[in-house]
């Protein structure tokens, strides 16, 4: 009976707010494409051109509406502190290690602070010495807003300089600079743009780096035409040469949309190691002997160690004259095989760990070990393989969830292990690889979150539309009634053969407030291995978010919340999933999140990082791709009249991977189409990108997306209260 009450409460709220919401205009073009024969309108093709004054004060005017209404939603500025607070019981955050001539390097965020420093300490337990603080560092290449923070750090060989890039704003581009470890100063040497620093020459005189032809970073070029430069301390930047390119070596072809990058493997110094990349899973790898570097100007003599035919993916290892990789061919959860690298011959390459009942995820070497990740999408397990004696052994881990081994220093056998659970936080162990025993590191300073003993986890697995079963996480409070009426957030991703494993998260203290939050599984993620990851790709991409739907049938059926209560979410390529997911189903969603996603798939690949992206999604010029790419396209299937979900879109202004006019278009289209009378939003983020390490923003831009949420699926802390200028109510049944 409450739950009816509550109901019907909502609808006759629903309908004295249904024409409540008065809108930024979003004009609408007669603009148009036409491939092989079928036109696809584009009404909102006007959105794209940000630089335009008018498009830019669209945005603007959008943001102004959407920050005024987040602002008057009770709960969401508590929803921070209350991170904050999660954040505060771990002393420091550390990450990004690396250790040369036995020197620890490491980044290292306090509770109080953004973004995190760089340090270095001799040895593991050494005294620890700040080597830079990148909130101090001022360039006029930095762009405008946020805090400085450092995007990738190589110390050299020797530990006497640290190759370090630095961005802001959340853009993905670094300037470069050279930190001299002893003096604590920065040499003259800068370079912009790069994506920052991918190596050493063993004489720590020269180091490897990304780098492109032209400066505007928001132009489609940039991300063409990449290179592998040289540079030699102290010398003129326009000089450095050219070490691997499509246009440097026309021979390797190499495509434009191809990003290059090599450098020598610190554990096999005597080469060169080369891979070209998109998002394609298929590795591309590239060897030459490190002498072809004494002399400048000299062409490297590359010769390729695999293609995409091999089936290669997730890592390469090297020991003595093997190469070791992991490969789909004939195994679909992965296997291990080596094959020598003066003759390789993938086909026939010994195999040294055949597939397992669950999938390979990631090999790291360590001096005389290979240590492999298994996992069965929720736990986690890991071997080593004794390289001289060619045996495999499994090293007991100490939470049944998810673990990462790194080895900093392929030069030792001693390792970090990672783990983290759903509800327990991220813990650091010290891996004795030889002798198969962890010890909790210097590194760690977990401690327990009050109440979170109070979380439940449930693991379930969903029948689809076709029948696949859909591994589904769903997370609650202890005692929790499931008769329907608990707001509920479901996240899924599914693209890239990357899937969700346990990971603690501060926002999992929502569900000590009531909340169920899960987190589907669906395939185009890579939990059970490559035919999952096939499964939600290109042509097989509806299965993506068919199978997201599966699961919010689910957690209605089941009594975990229903339709009203439910809010969804995607970010990134996860647009695709939400946008559609919201398009096809519109009844099964109360509100829903586009977070820096692609909401618009046909016009994807025109973006800065769209040609990288074609193997994953597909092509406008190929027939059979441009008809997947509707399908996958949210745009495209809004509907005049239907009742959608409320909406919030949400850009970062200096995205460099998903354009803001890709979720601007799906609001804009909702705004003008919806029925429902429910808000659609656009929130931007002037001063980030696709993401940003500072802390404070990050908890700031998901508290108002859940708030968002949790005020549209009827959590009563999450109901704004102005009388005078009442918001749009919960969404009705």
């Amino acid at each position: 009976m409450r739950f009816l009450l509550a109901a019907i409460l909502l609808l006759l709220l629903a309908i004295s707010a249904s024409a409540q919401w008065k809108y930024p205009p979003s004009k609408t073009v007669d603009v148009s494409d036409t491939h092989f024969g079928k036109t696809y309108p584009d009404p909102y093709r006007w959105l794209e051109d940000v630089k335009n004054t008018e498009v830019e004060t669209w945005f603007k005017n959008q943001a102004a509406l959407t920050d005024a209404t987040l602002a008057k939603i009770p709960g969401r500025d508590a929803l921070v502190a209350e991170w904050q607070a999660i954040h505060r019981l771990r002393p420091a955050t550390y990450w990004g290690f690396v250790v040369t001539k036995g020197r620890v390097f490491y980044k290292k965020r306090l509770p109080d602070e953004d973004v995190g420093k760089l340090y270095t300490r001799e040895r593991w337990t050494g005294a620890e010495k700040l080597l830079l603080d990148p909130s101090t560092y001022k360039s006029p290449n930095l762009t405008a807003g946020g805090t400085p923070s450092i995007q990738g750090m190589v110390p050299s060989w020797d530990g006497k300089y640290v190759a370090v890039g630095i961005t802001s704003g959340g853009a993905e581009w670094s300037e470069l600079r050279i930190l001299d470890v002893a003096k604590g100063t920065l040499l003259p040497d800068t370079i912009y743009p790069s994506t920052g620093p991918v190596g050493w020459t063993r004489d720590g005189r020269s180091f490897f780096y990304d780098a492109g032809k032209i400066t505007d970073i928001t132009s489609l070029e940039i991300n063409l035409d990449r290179k592998t430069r040289l540079h030699t301390l102290g010398t003129d930047v326009a000089t450095d040469p050219d070490i691997l390119s499509s246009e440097a070596n026309p021979e390797l072809n190499i495509e434009r949309k191809e990003w290059p990058a090599a450098s020598i493997d610190r554990s096999w110094p005597d080469h060169l190691v080369a891979s070209t990349f998109t998002v394609q899973s298929e590795l591309k790898y590239y060897v030459a002997p490190a002498s072809d570097l004494k002399a400048r100007g000299k062409k490297i003599g590359w010769k390729p160690l695999c293609q995409a035919s091999d089936k290669l993916v997730r890592g390469i290892a090297f020991h003595g004259d093997s190469a070791y990789a992991i490969t789909y061919a004939g195994a679909p959860r992965y296997k291990l095989v080596r094959t020598s690298v003066k003759k390789p011959d993938w086909a026939g390459a010994e195999v040294v760990l055949p597939e397992a009942a669950d999938t390979i995820q990631h090999i790291e070497k360590s001096k005389g070990f290979l240590l492999v990740e298994y996992s069965n999408g929720v736990v986690s397990r890991l071997v080593k393989y004794d390289l001289a004696a060619r045996k495999a052994s499994e090293v007991k881990l100490p939470v049944s969830g998810s673990a990462y081994v790194h080895c900093p220093d392929p030069g030792t056998d001693r390792c970090l292990v990672v783990t983290s659970t759903w509800t327990d936080q991220t813990r650091i162990y010290d891996l004795d690889v030889a002798r198969g025993t962890l010890e909790r590191s210097v590194f760690d300073t977990a401690t327990a979150v009050p109440g979170f003993d109070q979380l439940v986890t449930e693991e379930v697995e969903v029948p689809s539309h076709d029948g696949a079963m859909v591994p589904l996480t769903i997370i609650y409070r202890k005692g929790l009634k499931l008769d329907g009426s608990n707001p509920a957030i479901m996240k899924g991703y599914g693209a890239y053969g990357i899937g969700y494993t346990p990971n603690f998260d501060p926002r999992h203290s929502l569900a000590l407030h009531g909340v169920v939050l899960a987190y589907a599984h669906v395939r185009g993620g890579g939990q059970k291995g490559e035919a999952w990851y096939r499964g939600g790709f290109k042509a097989t991409k509806p299965n993506t978010w068919k199978d997201f739907i599966a699961c919010a049938e689910y957690l209605v059926k089941k009594g975990y919340t229903s339709p009203a209560r439910l809010g969804g979410t995607g970010k990134s390529a996860g647009g695709i999933l939400i946008s559609r997911a919201i398009t096809e189903r519109p009844d099964l969603f109360g509100a829903a999140v586009c977070n820096v996603g692609v909401a618009n798939a046909l016009r994807a690949e025109l973006t800065a990082n769209g040609p990288a992206n074609i193997p994953e999604f597909g092509t406008v010029a190929n027939e059979g791709e441009v008809r997947w790419l509707y399908e996958m396209d949210g745009v495209q299937h809004v509907k005049k009249g239907v009742k959608y979900p409320a909406l919030l879109g949400v850009a970062g202004w200096n995205d460099p991977r998903v354009t803001p006019w890709q979720t601007a278009k799906l609001v804009a289209a909702m705004q003008n189409a919806s029925a429902s009378g429910k808000p659609a939003l656009m929130k931007v983020n002037f001063e980030g990108g696709h993401y940003t390490e500072e802390l404070l923003a990050t908890l700031k831009n998901q508290a108002d997306q859940d708030a968002f949420l949790l005020w549209q699926t009827g959590h009563p802390d999450f109901q704004p209260r102005d009388e005078q200028a009442p918001l749009h109510p919960p969404g009705s049944p």
